[in-house]
């Protein structure tokens, strides 16, 4: 699972950041003022990185008893955390997105959660539980998370004089809208990777009743179903229509440059967007006629080590990060997670964030293939070999011998 929150992870950090980090934070359980000291490693970088310090200073600065010292890990996050564990020196918090690969050095957190007030879980959106679970278990507290929804310009569709997705708006709709637009402008109607990202890809076939896989993790009669084949060839379709832009990248490069009018993307893009003063829409994920659309999560959470030596200082400083003043102060770097914060902030009305909420509302009970598949990483790769050779326009491979041999694989 490559979960887009988490990509910051990969940017660049400045080793003096990491090597003073860890340099203060020791082996120690004790900081040298006499507090508990609870070690929390991010994967965040440069700006947020700085925003994070800022509140992690407000939570030691109210709390006599406990130090809290943030790690910056950036690009070396996993490298790091999968060392500590190993080492059982893992910190004490920690964010996380891949709960498959790391729940075996986590701590559960249902009991925790459970002696907390009656509306404490309740106050999260509820699919966000099942992205931060895993064997039944709750692994960690939901931070953000973005679903995905569909971007359009609105130039685009007043020069081709073709009317603004709706609330009902179909892949039917988005073809025919995508085919007038590429007609009548010099911009294609619409964008997709031509190597898509196996989590996030799932989440059309979620939206036409099937899957990669059933929850044994058998792929048979799921990726290779006629459901799964309708999905994988009304795309390469469009791109043999030549009404769509297949792209090395998400599509968000060519939509700001005006040559795309419909893209679909996490709300990772806003700022950017906006930044260019883009005239466009957001709305729900197109749908296939007969239900309401699935949209994946991109979710990530702050977790505990099961080794940490502090975690009833690490639970309440879960709370803190977790709680309405946290949750506000970090609107703009993800969409916040708390309905309290939601409904005070009146996120639901705007435009722009409301069709992710909305999107997340009927996104619930779906459990992505990389929390079932303990292979993973092998059948993701496989996946997204076979995803090119039916979307790259030199080869246009046959969608149905494809999937059949990606059951094989």
């Amino acid at each position: 699972m490559k979960n887009k929150i988490a990509m910051s992870c990969i940017a660049l950090l400045c080793a003096s950041t990491v090597l003073s980090a860890c340099a203060s934070g020791g082996n120690s359980s004790e900081s040298k003022n006499g507090k508990v000291k609870v070690r929390f490693a991010s994967w965040d970088v440069a700006e947020d990185i700085d925003k994070q310090q800022s509140l992690v200073d407000k939570f030691n600065e109210s709390h006599d008893d406990i130090e809290v010292v943030l790690e910056a890990y950036g690009r070396d996050f996993d490298t790091k955390i999968s060392a500590g564990m190993g080492s059982k020196d893992a910190p004490d918090l920690m964010y996380m997105w891949n709960y498959p690969a790391y729940y075996e050095g986590l701590e559960p957190l249902d009991s925790y959660i459970e002696k907390e007030s009656e509306d404490f879980k309740k106050n999260y959106y509820s699919a966000l539980w099942d992205y931060n679970s895993i064997e039944g278990n709750i692994y960690g507290m939901p931070v953000g998370f973005t679903t995905h929804a569909l971007f359009y310009n609105k130039d685009l569709f007043e020069q081709a004089g073709v009317s603004l997705p709706g609330e009902n708006f179909t892949w039917d709709d988005l073809r025919a809208a995508a085919k007038t637009i590429s007609e009548k402008t010099s911009a294609k109607g619409f964008a997709f990777q031509m190597k898509p990202d196996p989590y996030d890809f799932e989440m059309y076939l979620w939206s036409n009743g099937t899957s990669y896989c059933d929850e044994k993790g058998d792929m048979k009669g799921k990726i290779d179903s006629q459901e799964s084949q309708d999905v994988f060839k009304m795309f390469q379709d469009m791109a043999k229509e030549e009404v769509a832009a297949v792209t090395e990248g998400n599509g968000t490069d060519e939509f700001r440059a005006g040559q795309v009018a419909m893209y679909i993307y996490g709300s990772w893009s806003i700022n950017s967007l906006n930044e260019d003063n883009m005239n466009y829409g957001i709305t729900k994920l197109p749908n296939f006629g007969s239900k309401p659309s699935v949209s994946i999560l991109s979710s990530s959470g702050i977790a505990m080590s099961k080794d940490s030596k502090n975690k009833d200082a690490a639970w309440e400083f879960m709370k803190y990060w977790t709680g309405e003043e946290a949750n506000r102060a970090r609107i703009g770097l993800e969409l916040p997670v708390l309905e309290t914060v939601i409904e005070s902030e009146k996120i639901m009305e705007d435009s722009t964030y409301a069709p992710f909420y909305e999107m997340l509302k009927q996104s619930a009970g779906y459990t992505p293939a990389s929390f079932i598949q303990k292979n993973w990483s092998e059948v993701s790769e496989n996946l997204s070999l076979s995803f090119e050779e039916m979307f790259n326009p030199s080869t246009y491979k046959d969608v149905k011998e494809t999937l059949e041999q990606a059951v094989q694989q």
